[in-house]
């Protein structure tokens, strides 16, 4: 669980005081298209978000993309929180640091 805080404090550290014009920059997508960095971001949010819900045995839902890009690194700390509480397996936290570390190298 530690690797999981580490990584989420040092996404958060980085991309917590990033105003709107920072969010809306382009990065590279996943599909080898381009997204913003908001984008992005919230792809991360959702990633972590099904990993909570696998680890409670949950279905999983949606989480809402808000007009503020500026919330999603609280979006992100919520989901993340989210999967710590459902102490995970192993392997699927392995698979969150992972995408959370991905993530950051590609903002």
């Amino acid at each position: 669980m530690a690797d999981l805080t580490r990584a989420v404090d040092r996404l958060v550290r980085r991309v917590g005081h990033w105003e709107p014009p920072r969010w809306s920059g382009p990065v590279p997508a996943r599909d080898g298209g381009s997204a913003s960095r908001a984008d992005l971001m919230h792809a991360l949010v959702q990633r972590i978000a099904d990993h909570a819900a696998d680890a409670e045995g949950i279905d999983r839902r949606p989480v809402p993309r808000l007009d503020n890009d500026r919330v999603l690194p609280d979006q992100f700390r919520v989901v993340s929180a989210d999967l710590a509480a459902a102490n995970p397996a192993p392997p699927l936290l392995s698979e969150a640091v992972a995408a959370i570390t991905e993530t950051a190298h590609h903002l």
